[in-house]
């Protein structure tokens, strides 16, 4: 199936080249494996052991600080070893974390496997920084210009795939085992998926042609890349711009002049954007199971639909961005991605969830793929790697203020007049875009 998929493009692959994409080609898909079963059900584990929305917060908040801290420690530190061997070491010391998943609910009790879940995502962030820098690096230096749009498209639909079917697969294994067992055997197949993704990127290697200088090309859109976090029902966390870090040269990343200028504004509606995207992380899976009572194999149901619905959205995308532009796609995405919460709000049952992951899906379809095209608009082409950092520092400074305030919101009000609140923030991201952006 794989070695078919390499011929699908407008001429054959050059033989040079066919092994390193093969190997890019499992990767995605045991991440799709990975990110479909222990990622994808994390969050609903932890509220069935008695987590807050603090708590829950948390696991998306530890990898936002250590991306904080190290990112660009993480670059510079990457800028002088071998790409391909470093890679492969930072994912086997990250991945190995999901192994330790497995036999909590044999050690600890609920409140401290919730605990454990919390530390053991910080410690794995750490390598998960130099991971997520690394690999986009090591793709761009991979993978040859002209050949980039044929290997993202066929990693994004192989994740695609996997992750639809390890989702659905999870769902049905959490439901025909008992608990908490089906989640060790979910966790299992998860580090399963990240122990052979691991594997395939130690045939990762650059090209040996490739020169010295700054990558300034375009956006990869490859959402199968580490560093990508799977957010329940609602949207894709992307490490956007951190494989510039590798290569940047001349003047320092980080200046102050450059919150000055025009990119500055749109560096300040962005930071909205995100922080409405993270507010209600935190209080989806506490409504999933504490409110609306859904069964894990209907929660693995709405996953595969929102990303199936993703998919289909995204192989839509180009004509779409040719009829409505950057932005405005970029508005139409948030404002739909605004009623995945206010919906939930006034859920009942089964049936309106469903409904909203396909409705969530569109919106991350349509704010996701335009996402970083539109900041590529905003940014100078001599000067990306120095405006890129910034937008990466703004991104996890709104991951990890949205992670930890949304829990407070919901500590402070009921859960569905917080989640109507923040559904209200997304609109309000989506006017200031369209206003300001």
């Amino acid at each position: 199936m794989i070695l078919s998929i390499l011929s699908r493009s407008a001429q054959p692959v050059p033989a040079e080249y066919r092994s390193a994409f093969l190997h890019l080609y499992l990767d995605t898909a045991w991440f799709g494996v990975l990110s479909g079963s222990a990622m994808a059900f994390v969050a609903v584990y932890a509220a069935r052991q008695g987590a807050n929305a603090l708590q829950i917060g948390l696991l998306s908040a530890g990898p936002a600080i250590m991306h904080l801290i190290f990112a660009l420690p993480a670059g510079r530190w990457l800028g002088g070893r071998s790409l391909g061997r470093t890679v492969f070491w930072a994912s086997v010391l990250h991945r190995a974390f999901y192994l330790l998943w497995v036999p909590l609910p044999l050690l600890l009790s609920p409140s401290g496997q919730v605990w454990a879940l919390v530390g053991l995502t910080l410690l794995m962030s750490l390598p998960g920084v130099a991971l997520a820098i690394g690999f986009n690096a090591l793709f761009a230096d991979t993978v040859p210009p002209e050949w980039r749009g044929h290997v993202v498209g066929t990693r994004n639909s192989l994740l695609a795939v996997t992750f639809i079917i390890s989702s659905l697969l999870s769902g049905y294994i959490l439901t025909r085992f008992s608990f908490p067992l089906g989640y060790q055997i979910v966790f299992g197949i998860g580090f399963l998926g990240a122990a052979m993704s691991s594997f395939h990127l130690w045939f990762v290697r650059p090209r040996p042609e490739v020169p010295a200088q700054p990558r300034v090309g375009q956006s990869l859109g490859d959402m199968g890349r580490p560093g990508m976090t799977r957010i329940i029902g609602d949207g894709i966390r992307f490490s956007a711009g951190l494989r510039y870090l590798t290569r940047g040269r001349g003047p320092g990343l980080v200046r102050t002049k450059i919150l000055w200028s025009p990119f500055g504004r749109t560096m300040a509606v962005l930071f909205i954007l995100h922080l409405s995207q993270y507010l209600p992380i935190s209080l989806f899976p506490l409504y999933m199971v504490n409110r609306l009572h859904l069964s894990d194999q209907v929660i693995g149901l709405g996953t595969a639909l929102f990303y199936a619905t993703v998919f289909v959205g995204s192989t839509q995308l180009a004509r779409m961005t040719r009829q409505m532009g950057n932005q405005r796609l970029l508005v139409a995405g948030v404002a739909l991605m605004s009623l995945y919460p206010g919906l939930m709000a006034v859920s009942r049952g089964m049936g309106l969830f469903l409904v909203l992951s396909l409705i969530g899906g569109i919106g991350w379809a349509l704010a996701g793929g335009a996402l970083m095209n539109y900041i590529l608009d905003k940014v100078p082409q001599d000067d990306r790697p120095a405006h890129l950092a910034w937008y990466n520092l703004a991104l996890n400074a709104a991951i990890l203020l949205g992670s930890l305030a949304g829990p407070l919101l919901g500590s402070w009000l009921e859960l569905s007049v917080a989640l109507a609140l923040c559904a209200a923030s997304r609109l309000f991201a989506a006017f200031c875009l369209w206003r300001w952006g």
